[in-house]
């Protein structure tokens, strides 16, 4: 008689609290979402716990709160945590670590040294792009094989149909100053008499001095009738912002991977993004080596202009990314 395999023990998913917030969409949260999802796809039982506070900035509250939802896994049982709840936890979770296999899942390295000593207890860490797992490896003394990087995959999306002029720009990111909106603001401001529209899709909550500052640059650069603050959108409304757009557009200053430029990339829109961090994988290349899109260097607004206008200003430009856009979106995985 052949004995049914024996079920897999379940994992403990830690995410901070409001990951499915639809006025706060993050990539991060996304892809906490979708590892759960596939994770009880691939037939593994997952429990979610997500822990109150401000993260990645918690109080004693919200660590004492970590501390109970962590007390209440059983011995030896697999615990996925979040990296804005891992790195600033190292007096919850590194006493802990004896007792659970932790498993910290982190999007962006910090590099500091709390971050140091929770990765430094983990079974394991996974990161999205190979640029962080490097980071890892070289800041933390991680070994190697303990580091392992799981890409954002992307999901089918109708292609963008573009227009002529390929003026209708796209800036998928929460308004912070780590983004970069400012410096995209001030390459916006240079481009002259140049045709286009800037929609800026992401929270505008999070930095009301920064987003309200830089809603006065853009006053004085008479651009208020072209940068265009949408706030947040549904995953649904994006898609159709995104479909009738011609390019997206990244300044950020630090980027763990791009989950924005490969969605972009998933509808055949070329991509103006910064040479910075996990950005340069997400953009990638098309299978014959043509890159769909350009690279600029960070914080370099004369850098981004000319690179917005060389896309304004080149027809045959636009072409060439666009069709290696579509070729490497049909060579991303899901």
């Amino acid at each position: 008689m052949t004995l049914p395999p024996e079920p897999r023990p379940p994992v403990h998913v830690v995410v901070p609290e409001g990951i499915d917030d639809p006025r706060r969409p993050s990539g991060g949260n996304v892809y906490d979402r979708r590892v759960v999802e596939e994770l009880v796809a691939l037939g593994r039982t997952v429990h979610e716990h997500a822990v109150p506070g401000g993260w990645p900035h918690p109080d004693r509250a919200a660590l004492a709160a970590l501390a109970r939802v962590l007390d209440a896994v059983p011995d030896g049982a697999v615990v996925l945590v979040d990296g804005l709840v891992a790195s600033p936890s190292p007096v919850v979770l590194v006493p802990r670590s004896g007792r659970l296999r932790l498993v910290v899942l982190l999007h962006m390295p910090l590099g500091d040294a709390r971050e140091r000593a929770v990765v430094s207890a983990a079974h394991a860490v996974v990161t999205p792009s190979r640029w962080a797992r490097r980071r890892v490896v070289q800041q933390h003394g991680v070994p190697a094989g303990a580091v392992h990087v799981a890409v954002p995959g992307i999901d089918p999306a109708p292609a963008a149909t573009g227009s002529r002029a390929g003026g209708r720009l796209l800036c998928v990111a929460a308004v912070v100053p780590d983004k970069g909106h400012d410096v995209l603001v001030e390459a916006l401001g240079r481009l002259g008499r140049s045709r286009w529209r800037c929609r800026l899709v992401g929270a505008t909550d999070l930095d009301p001095a920064y987003v309200a500052w830089l809603r006065t640059r853009v006053r004085a650069a008479g651009l208020g009738g072209r940068v265009l603050f949408t706030g947040p959108l549904t995953r649904h409304r994006l898609g159709m912002v995104a479909s009738a757009s011609d390019l997206v557009v990244t300044a950020s200053r630090r980027e763990s991977y791009g989950m924005a430029v490969a969605e972009a990339l998933a509808r055949g829109l070329p991509v103006v993004a910064t040479d910075v961090g996990g950005l340069p994988e997400a953009v990638g290349q098309a299978p014959d080596g043509s890159r769909p899109g350009l690279l600029v260097p960070p914080d370099d607004p004369g850098a981004l202009a000319d690179g917005l206008a060389r896309w304004l200003g080149d027809a045959g430009l636009r072409d060439r990314l666009r069709r290696a856009a579509r070729r490497r979106g049909e060579d991303l995985g899901t």
